[in-house]
């Protein structure tokens, strides 16, 4: 289970400035018939109140949504955002830098679509956490906490994504929390299903995201889960509905699980009779072919596409990960063991330039951009030098190994800076030699943007209470 919560964590010390007598004072609460919660409660909503006052057109809560574009693997920062062309040829390997549309700033030649965008994009170059296993360390990057010692998924700490699902209210028949997990012929188990941190923890299913693992690319590409049974009429809906009212719930009332289905058996009725356009949300083939190619006929760019529709009617956050169109045990993701420079040119790195490029100019030109934060990364990044072993897995004399020491993330619109870039690796990029950012003050970035503030407590199942963003948010990254 999560860990519970703790009046001598540092949390609680910063954001109660938590002392004996304040201790004592939370301990007498319950002879009138308050908890340590209620206090909790109390003074985080009015700490949010002054908060949200202050920052009221600041950068505070200033974007609606989020779209995160998890690159499952681990993309080699070296050889995309953070080149090092004057490094040794064995660790600047293969591919040349270009300039971008920001004087002194420049990427990977494989990415020239972005190259023109570079304005539009935060780039921090001193990402930085201690695991370089893949299915623990995506915790970090989707939660901004540590993965547990339980790998038990009740265990783990909340997607954003699901916290978003808690802290705001429901609007309309949408899901609050979608993720985009198309699964292909290649797919490997563990990532999809054991990568850690993808659902909402201890927070219960009922926050879980809505989970799509239909290819969208696919002609005929359809979610279960809010296309109705041609034989399933509405009245027959509306009757199964009701019945399900009727059933005696007394001996199974606040169990989480029979919560969740009762939660979501209402969503999937809600959406199932809902008006065409919020089914529609699914629907790819209204999108004009221009810019259903614009993103890329592939899995990637219209799971990308399905996302920015998604937002747009209303969804707080979805997450697309990035799927396995790759070579099954021999290069799979960005997990570029072998193969890394030709995988990266070849089916890597001009899908994502493409994708990428395409949302920040779609998000742009319906007025999106600047309440929308968009948030690429990887779980980790890729050793210093061509061939280094690092891991149990290795790589071969064309690869490289798995390396959490150092990484790249990037930041889009919501009210960050564009062309900026943030942090710096050593000359070898293999640490942070300015500004480091842990996953915890990165994920807290995008809460200070979404409006989710310091003081925010959410309780799990057991009714405990935890403040819910962890880190400090980088200040020095919103315009």
């Amino acid at each position: 289970m999560a860990q519970a919560f703790d009046p001598t964590c540092s949390s609680f010390r910063r954001a109660r400035r938590c002392n004996r007598r304040e201790l004592l004072r939370a301990g007498g609460l319950g002879l009138l018939g308050l908890s340590l919660s209620d206090l909790l409660r109390h003074e985080a909503s009015a700490a949010q109140s002054v908060q949200v006052a202050k920052a009221k057109r600041g950068s505070f809560g200033r974007a609606k949504a989020c779209i995160v574009l998890f690159m499952w693997g681990g993309p080699a920062h070296q050889d995309t955002f953070d080149m090092k062309p004057d490094a040794p040829a064995n660790i600047r390997g293969e591919f040349q830098p270009i300039r971008t549309n920001v004087p002194g700033m420049s990427i990977c030649e494989h990415m020239p679509m972005l190259a023109k965008r570079m304005d539009q994009l935060t780039v921090v170059r001193s990402m930085t956490h201690d695991n370089g296993d893949h299915t623990p360390s995506t915790h970090y990057l989707l939660t901004g906490m540590a993965p547990p010692r339980d790998t038990d998924k009740r265990a783990q700490w909340p997607h954003m994504g699901s916290v978003l699902s808690s802290v705001r209210r429901e609007q309309g028949a949408l899901p609050p929390f979608i993720s985009m997990r198309p699964k292909l012929e290649n797919t490997v188990p563990r990532f999809v299903e054991q990568s850690q941190g993808q659902f909402a923890g201890w927070l219960g299913p009922v926050h879980d995201p809505l989970t799509i693992d239909a290819d969208p690319s696919k002609p005929g590409y359809k979610v279960a889960e809010v296309s109705p049974h041609p034989e399933l009429s509405v009245k027959r809906l509306a009757l199964r509905r009701d019945l399900m009212k009727q059933l005696d719930r007394r001996l199974v009332a606040n169990l989480p699980a029979f919560e969740a289905q009762d939660v979501n058996s209402r969503r999937a009725y809600d959406l199932l009779t809902s008006a065409a356009s919020q089914r529609g949300a699914f629907n790819l083939e209204d999108e004009p072919l221009k810019i259903r190619q614009r993103y890329g006929m592939n899995p990637h760019g219209q799971s990308v596409l399905q996302a920015r529709r998604l937002v747009e009617r209303g969804v707080p956050l979805v997450t697309v990960f990035w799927p396995n169109d790759g070579i099954k045990n021999v290069s799979v993701y960005w997990d570029t063991h072998s193969r890394n420079f030709i995988d990266l040119k070849s089916r890597l790195m001009p899908v994502a330039d493409q994708a990428f490029s395409a949302l920040l100019d779609d998000l742009k030109s319906r007025g999106m951009l600047d309440d929308t934060v968009v948030l690429w990364t990887g779980e980790f990044g890729r050793t210093p030098r061509v061939g280094q072993r690092s891991s149990d897995a290795g790589a071969g004399r064309d690869g490289r190994d798995h390396w959490a020491g150092c990484f790249t993330s990037i930041l889009a619109g919501g009210g960050f800076k564009g062309g900026f870039a943030y942090g710096r690796s050593d000359k070898h990029a293999a640490y942070p030699a300015e500004n480091p950012v842990a996953p915890k003050d990165l994920i807290a970035t995008v809460y200070h943007a979404l409006g989710v503030p310091e003081t925010q407590v959410l309780d799990d199942m057991n009714g405990r209470p935890h403040f819910v963003r962890p880190g400090s948010p980088v200040m020095d990254l919103f315009a």
